[in-house]
C-alpha cells in the first residue's frame, strides 16, 4: 500500500543560503499493509525519483534524503529500503529511441541516525515486481501531494 506519494523537499546545509536543498518525488510503499501472509524484514520502500525543477539532484543528495525520510516519517532505517527510480526516457529527432526505466536499490551505512556511504545495487527482480505492481495501482498524477 502506498502511504505517501508526493513532492518531497529537503533542506540543505547552507543555512539562509539554502545550499544543497532540493526536491524529488517520493513514494513510500508499506508492504506489510498489503500481504497478510508474509512478514518482511524491510517492509518500508522509499522510491525516489528526480523532478525537473530541483536545484540539486536526488542522486547526489540520496543519503541526506534517506536521513530526512527516516526522520520525518518515523521509519527505522533497519526497516527501510531506498530505491532510486528513473522512468523511461525517449530521445532522437522523432523520439524513436527509448531508454528503459531503471530501479536501483541504495544501501547505506547508518551512523548516528544519518545515512552515509551510499552504494547502488540492482534491485532484486521479486522486489522490483512488487514495487512496480504497487506503483501501477496508484498512477493518478492528480493525487501527488505537495509536501
Amino acid at each position: 500500500m502506498i502511504i505517501h506519494d508526493g513532492i518531497f523537499e529537503w533542506e540543505g546545509f547552507g543555512g539562509r543560503l539554502r545550499l544543497g536543498h532540493g526536491r524529488c518525488r517520493l513514494r513510500i510503499v508499506d508492504l506489510d499493509r498489503d500481504d497478510d501472509r508474509a512478514t518482511f524484514l524491510k517492509p518500508m520502500i522509499a522510491v525516489i525519483s528526480e523532478v525537473a525543477d530541483s536545484p540539486m539532484s536526488a542522486k547526489s543528495s540520496i543519503g541526506h534524503i534517506a536521513t530526512c525520510v527516516s526522520r520525518e516519517f518515523a521509519i527505522p532505517p533497519a526497516r527501510m529500503v531506498v530505491v532510486e527510480y528513473a522512468p523511461p526516457t525517449r530521445y532522437g529527432k522523432e523520439s524513436q529511441h527509448e531508454i528503459a526505466s531503471r530501479y536501483e536499490m541504495v544501501e547505506f551505512s547508518w551512523y548516528d541516525g544519518k545515512a552515509i556511504e551510499p552504494r547502488w545495487r540492482p534491485l532484486p527482480p521479486q522486489l522490483q515486481e512488487q514495487i512496480t505492481q504497487q506503483l501501477n495501482q496508484h498512477q493518478d498524477p492528480e493525487s501527488v501531494n505537495e509536501r
